[in-house]
């Protein structure tokens, strides 16, 4: 949503001022320079992609329109799980979790925390270090392993980012590219009347001004609010991995959650009251 917004704001802020000077508005109308412009930026994006790139950047665009980044209610779902899971595994044992984290999508537990239950990737990124823990009953390097596994998370959500700027870093001179074609028209116009040629001149500047705008009003901004969603993504699985690394190396569920609490971001962190209040309630 704040994704749109922005956007309107971006045009309505462009087209506005301008008409206020009694600008043609019907003059930035050139779908003939918008086709060039984006349709060779799009073109020229799919070859710097390999498939499998292409696939993580269209899933990562329709994410940035309709995806949410995590919040305090995320947060305290989480420290809710995992607050059920390290006090299931203190009271019975670490071989009671072991339906739990098989399946969490079937699991009662994980069925107590919507949010949570429905983000795959973190339960993976739990099930699977709590299993290794259950299988081995090692603990000594799961911290490095979630590390690893955090790292790699980030770096595969930074691979499209990294494209898309390049796209976006490329517009401008994708308008050039338009406005000089534009001039190339105009000049076997030269002969024509005055107004029809500052009409064709007009026109070709277009080209610029739209690659200019594509840029730095659409797709670098996009593209910064990508790599913003990764990294608070990346301090989402921060705050499992300070919790679950505390609970395998002996602490116990309260001062675990503590790890995890004070590895959320301030702005989102929940007072120890408001931890408190959420586990009494039980979801």
């Amino acid at each position: 949503m704040l994704v749109i917004i922005g956007l309107v704001i971006v045009f309505v802020s462009i087209i506005g001022g301008y008409s206020l000077v009694d600008g043609p508005v019907h003059m930035l109308v050139q779908p003939a320079e918008f086709i060039i412009i984006a349709g060779s930026a799009l073109g020229a994006f799919i070859v710097s992609c390999s498939g499998y790139v292409l696939k993580l950047s269209v899933k990562q665009f329709l994410k940035l329109l309709t995806g949410n980044s995590p919040g305090k209610a995320e947060y305290l779902e989480l420290l809710g799980v995992l607050n059920a899971l390290f006090s299931k595994m203190h009271r019975e044992g670490v071989i009671s979790i072991e339906k739990d984290i098989e399946q969490p999508d079937q699991s009662p537990l994980f069925q107590r925390f919507p949010k949570i239950g429905k983000d795959k990737d973190a339960c993976f990124f739990i099930g699977d270090t709590l299993r290794v823990y259950l299988t081995t009953g090692n603990a000594g390097e799961l911290d490095k392993l979630m590390g690893i596994d955090i790292e790699s998370m980030h770096e595969e959500k930074m691979l499209p980012i990294h494209n898309l700027g390049r796209m976006a870093e490329s517009l401008p001179g994708m308008g050039i590219v338009a406005a000089v074609l534009g001039v190339v028209l105009t000049m076997g116009k030269i002969n024509a009347p005055p107004d029809e040629l500052g009409h064709a001149i007009g026109a070709a500047l277009v080209g610029t001004f739209i690659g200019i705008l594509l840029c730095y009003g659409v797709f670098a901004p996009m593209t910064y609010k990508m790599e913003t969603m990764a990294i608070e993504r990346e301090l989402f699985f921060r705050a499992i991995r300070e919790a679950v690394a505390a609970a395998v190396r002996g602490s116990s569920p309260m001062v675990a959650l503590e790890y995890g609490r004070r590895a959320i971001p301030l702005t989102f962190r929940p007072t120890f009251l408001e931890m408190e209040q959420k586990l009494k309630s039980g979801g």
